[in-house]
């Protein structure tokens, strides 16, 4: 089997994509909170990370980390954990670049993504949705998507 076909490799695009489209969503909601409310950077991107990960964290719990035995509420705690954490680093990540390297809030937002995004894909996958390795059929999403 090629590695592109691998059950892994799959899951980690579907992750990518995911995470592409909330990053996409962050950085429009960032630059509006920032240009037409006036919210300090500093302020404003922890908000925005917040919202954009919390639709991460549903999209990819049906989409990407399927099969999953944790419950919803468990997951998403764990998740809010791991994000917590991601803030944090995201909001230190590019102060730094701003205040000292002077980067415009935009580009140095999107460049931390990189790192915090795979750091959290890691956690997830391994710890939170304990699903590495395990590759349910895609026919398990109906029995997954129907929450009491």
């Amino acid at each position: 089997m090629s590695a592109f076909r691998s059950p892994a490799f799959i899951r980690f695009l579907r992750y990518a994509t995911v995470g592409v489209t909330t990053l996409a969503f962050d950085l429009l909601l960032l630059a509006f909170v920032i240009e037409v409310f006036h919210i300090p950077y500093y302020t404003a991107v922890p908000l925005c990370f917040a919202i954009a990960v919390s639709i991460n964290y549903l999209i990819s719990r049906f989409h990407v980390f399927h099969g999953t035995e944790r419950s919803l509420h468990a997951g998403y705690f764990y998740f809010l954990l791991s994000a917590g954490t991601g803030a944090l680093l995201t909001t230190s990540g590019v102060a730094l670049l701003v205040e000292l390297l002077s980067f415009h809030y935009l580009p140095a937002r999107l460049l931390v993504a990189g790192f915090v995004g795979m750091a959290n894909y890691l956690l997830n996958l391994h710890f939170n949705f304990k699903v590495v390795g395990l590759h349910p059929p895609r026919e398990n999403m109906k029995k997954v998507v129907d929450i009491p």
